[in-house]
């Protein structure tokens, strides 16, 4: 399963926003955009010029990209996907996005990013439905069930999430039971409900031009 494998603190200076990455350290001042907002590389302090439409819509692309943890085959197929369905493609990429299982993870609380998730995922602490899935890119639908499995509940880690779970909200499309380290899907997410740092209008010029 290719993952990226690098320091992700270069991929926010590279977008120059915060994708929010590393969990807790990207709220603080060790935060590499809080630290050092500039491109990495011997030529990052430069003078930069002014970018071309092509520039910001391979920008914007990249920051969806790497906000997922998505390579570019895969992030292709969501695309084509999102662009078959009926409605908007930019609204059903995101969806798409944020149906994966590493992702709703993520939104429920019971990891501080998504790598996180991913792993927690992999490594098998999880189950959708009743049945254990070490699938981080599944796609999940409105009414399925995603819970951290019983043999994992005992472990530390668990164990300190729960309660900081109830510390920390969800998003309306989800729901939480803290005690029960349980989480559903209600809906499909709305854009309005989501607060990202790109525009996905421009991920889609990007593909169609």
């Amino acid at each position: 399963m290719a993952r990226y494998t690098g320091p992700v603190c270069k991929l926010c200076r590279r977008e120059g926003v915060k994708l929010f990455l590393k969990g807790d350290r990207c709220m603080s001042a060790k935060c590499a955009i809080e630290r050092r907002n500039t491109r990495p590389g011997q030529h990052g302090q430069g003078r930069t010029r002014k970018p071309s439409g092509y520039a910001l819509q391979l920008r914007e692309k990249q920051k969806v990209r790497r906000m997922y943890g998505v390579l570019e085959r895969q992030f292709q197929r969501y695309y084509d996907a999102s662009a078959r369905r009926a409605g908007k493609t930019s609204e059903n990429l995101l969806q798409r996005l944020e149906m994966r299982l590493d992702s709703v993870v993520y939104r429920l609380g019971f990891a501080d990013s998504r790598a996180q998730a991913r792993q927690l995922v992999t490594h098998g602490h999880f189950q959708v439905n009743g049945r254990k899935t070490d699938i981080p890119s599944m796609i999940l639908k409105p009414g399925m069930e995603v819970a951290v499995r019983p043999r994992s509940k005992n472990l530390e880690y668990f164990k300190a999430r729960a309660l900081m779970v109830t510390q920390k909200g969800v998003p309306g499309w989800l729901r939480l039971d803290a005690n029960a380290l349980s989480g559903q899907v209600l809906a499909l997410p709305a854009r309005q409900e989501l607060e990202l740092p790109f525009d996905e209008a421009l991920v889609v010029e990007y593909y169609q031009r």
